[in-house]
């Protein structure tokens, strides 16, 4: 669905031929560069009774220091939330007017807001915008599924990606896997494709490039629908408050994020010939959790980290890569949430729900492009823990107070994410987000399994008793031992869960228990080191992590065979 709405050209021309001499008068491009404002509404999302639509304003007159867009809606439309914009609504009259911090807008210089809207009936477009009582031009390109489309198919979002469809097997990962011994119980699960540097667009050291996993991906198809999961993680500064994970981009580098790195793949995923695929991106993880708990005055700051919420390349990058990637009809853009050992203190939780918002409006983006969020991706927290909960006391004291738990507001990653998803829609995304956990490898099965609650002796015992997750502290994230595979992929496994993803492809490191020297960029972090004593953000104690490690994303076959002895459910 497309339209341009020129009425002062319009006006234009009918003087012109009225008057006659009036045509040679004016040059061809005269009545574009006289337009004093250009309006993009695009309808992004749709549903039986809902919309979400975004609005691109462009301002070509005079700057301004504030400003109010003014529309009407055909139909029985209403607008009933939205976001970087004041909304108020007489009838079928729309008025959206400027927040305290976008105001100002320069000649030439555009803003962005949206919003989610009801209707019955029809959908139709408005026709005409104003800005400050002035008529706009409406640009081509609104998008998105109206009363003149054609239903859904292939290449139109659904609410649940997962629903209904096969997802893609890694034929790189499956190889490997299958080379293991035992392997081959679990070489056909679906995996993530990590797009970790630009060259990984186009394969490193003759491996798959994107476009080889998605035309391999449209022979996996066949008939069916099929999710590929691709992870976007090359943002300048990555993971600035680890060193196994650090990437190629400096700090600074945003202009090459842009124009070699999510450009390029937009451009890919766009391509025509992948249409009829679903296309989960996981968008840059361990970036954005670090801006709230790993900056000056915290404890737990880094000067890498401090650098990179001073800068705004995070915001700026996830912004930019969700305008890019959402504009691609069949792309599903999830944001990497952390994980509830990271951000479920109340300190930590509703700030990040913040700057996800922040991010997720940034650089021409908007809510809209994000189709929901993933949680403990390439971590190891337990999906579920079934033998206490954060409500129970022992002899009078709360679980909250013991050692493991210390204060957290939950206990697991399915009640986190649940809970995050709530906190995300009250705030203003779409109310039909749903979330990914990633469950790779927070199986915590093998012997060492507890079989029912912990001891009452006090709130530790009790919590140590009973907890599945075997870690040290649930800061530890590096090549965990005990660790087993977790639950297998499905889709909408519970309420607001989209799927059970394994977006880290067990058996690939996290990182080196020794410095390696490499030219991928990667450093030496002594939380990989399994003899390390730990810092502030694992509270000093022991890394918890194998031995004998490689490079992160390199393959790593001890940790492999130790994920599925400790598998749960058991293979």
């Amino acid at each position: 669905m497309s339209r341009t709405r020129t009425a002062l050209l319009a006006a234009m021309a009918l003087v012109a031929g009225t008057t006659g001499a009036a045509v040679a008068a004016i040059p061809p491009d005269a009545g574009v560069a006289a337009i004093p404002c250009t309006v993009d509404y695009k309808v992004q999302n749709q549903w039986d009774s809902g919309f979400t639509a975004a609005v691109t304003l462009t301002n070509n007159s005079a700057a301004k220091t504030s400003w109010a867009v003014k529309w009407s809606y055909a139909g029985n439309q209403k607008v009933t939330s939205g976001w970087n914009a004041k909304f108020s609504q007489s009838g079928t009259a729309v008025t959206a007017a400027n927040e305290s911090y976008n105001g100002t807008l320069g000649t030439g210089s555009s803003v962005s807001f949206g919003f989610n809207g009801s209707y019955s009936g029809t959908n139709a477009l408005p026709t005409t915008f104003t800005l400050d009582g002035v008529t706009c031009n409406v640009d081509d390109g609104g998008s998105g599924p109206g009363p003149t489309d054609p239903p859904p198919g292939p290449g139109n979002k659904v609410d649940n990606p997962y629903a209904g469809a096969k997802v893609y097997v890694n034929p790189e990962w499956k190889a490997k896997a299958t080379a293991e011994a035992g392997g081959s119980r679990i070489a056909n699960q679906p995996t993530g494709v990590w797009l970790d540097r630009i060259a990984a667009i186009n394969g490193v050291n003759g491996g798959m490039g994107l476009r080889a996993h998605l035309d391999a991906a449209l022979a996996q198809k066949g008939s069916d629908q099929l999710v590929v999961q691709l992870v976007i993680y090359n943002l300048p500064g990555r993971d600035c408050a680890a060193l196994a994970s650090n990437g190629e981009l400096g700090a600074t580098e945003i202009d090459k994020y842009k124009t070699q790195y999510i450009d390029p793949i937009a451009a890919i995923l766009a391509d025509s010939k992948y249409a009829g695929l679903r296309i989960v991106t996981t968008v840059e993880i361990d970036s954005l959790p670090n801006l709230v708990t790993n900056v000056s005055p915290r404890v737990t700051a880094t000067a890498n980290c401090d650098t990179m919420k001073a800068n705004g390349n995070y915001v700026k990058g996830v912004g930019y890569a969700l305008n890019k990637l959402g504009h691609v009809p069949n792309v599903y853009n999830y944001v990497d949430a952390g994980h509830h050992g990271w951000l479920g203190w109340d300190d930590n939780f509703a700030p990040s729900a913040a700057l996800f918002k922040e991010a997720a409006t940034a650089e021409g983006a908007t809510v809209a492009d994000v189709h929901g969020f993933i949680v403990n991706t390439a971590n190891y927290s337990a999906l579920k823990e079934n033998y206490f909960t954060i409500n129970d006391s022992v002899n009078g004291a709360s679980v909250r107070t013991s050692k493991w738990i210390d204060w957290n507001r939950y206990v697991d990653e399915q009640s986190y994410a649940q809970a995050m998803r709530d906190q995300l829609v009250s705030i203003g995304f779409p109310a039909g987000i749903g979330m990914l956990v990633d469950t790779s490898r927070n199986g915590w099965g093998g012997t060492a399994r507890p079989t029912g609650p912990g001891a009452t002796t006090n709130v530790d015992t009790y919590i140590n008793g009973g907890r599945y997750d075997r870690r040290i502290h649930l800061g530890n994230w590096c090549n965990q031992s005990g660790a087993g595979l977790g639950e297998r992929p499905q889709a909408a496994p519970a309420t607001g869960i989209d799927a059970y993803v394994w977006m880290k492809p067990p058996g690939e490191s996290d990182g080196s228990s020794t410095a390696i020297p490499n030219d991928e960029g990667k450093g030496f972090d002594r939380m990989c080191d399994p003899t390390y004593t730990g810092n502030p953000r694992n509270n000093n104690n022991m890394s918890g992590a194998l031995p004998n490690a490689p490079l992160s994303g390199h393959w790593f076959s001890a940790q492999f065979q130790e994920l599925m002895r400790n598998a749960y459910p058991a293979l």
